[in-house]
């Protein structure tokens, strides 16, 4: 369960809430309802991605994260410039461990700007924090 000590330190940066246990998919149900909860699955399809030591495993993933998120018309087609697409487009058949890192960071920054401030002033998130705090759940007691 999360806990309000977590939920509090979501505002204090954008890097606390996508890195706690509980943040990325609370974050994650907010951004459906601004229908941009590709943005989220594709950070953490990269972060998986970047922990894959096979080669054979790599390639798969990188084309499925380009099928999924990066081809135009894809799915679940994320917000980049077109120089970090076709740079994706150029390694895709050679994917390296760092192959979608510029991309991740323009989804990262477009999170951090656009929607993570909107997530800390939404009734979503105000009522998780309140909930939490009406029902005593921030006592240090374990």
């Amino acid at each position: 369960r999360v806990s309000l000590e977590e939920v509090l330190q979501w505002s204090q940066s954008f890097e606390k809430l996508i890195t706690s246990k509980y943040g990325p998919m609370i974050y994650k149900t907010y951004l459906k309802t601004e229908h941009s909860d590709e943005n989220i699955e594709f950070w953490l399809a990269c972060e998986a991605y970047k922990k894959i030591t096979s080669q054979r495993k790599r390639t798969s993933m990188a084309r499925k994260l380009f099928t999924s998120y990066i081809q135009p018309e894809a799915p679940n087609e994320i917000n980049i410039d077109s120089p970090a697409r076709k740079a994706i487009i150029r390694n895709i058949q050679e994917p390296t461990q760092s192959c979608f890192d510029e991309a991740q960071r323009i989804i990262y920054m477009h999170m951090e700007r656009d929607s993570y401030p909107r997530f800390l002033e939404s009734k979503f998130y105000q009522k998780l924090k309140h909930s939490l705090q009406t029902n005593g759940n921030n006592s240090m007691v374990n």
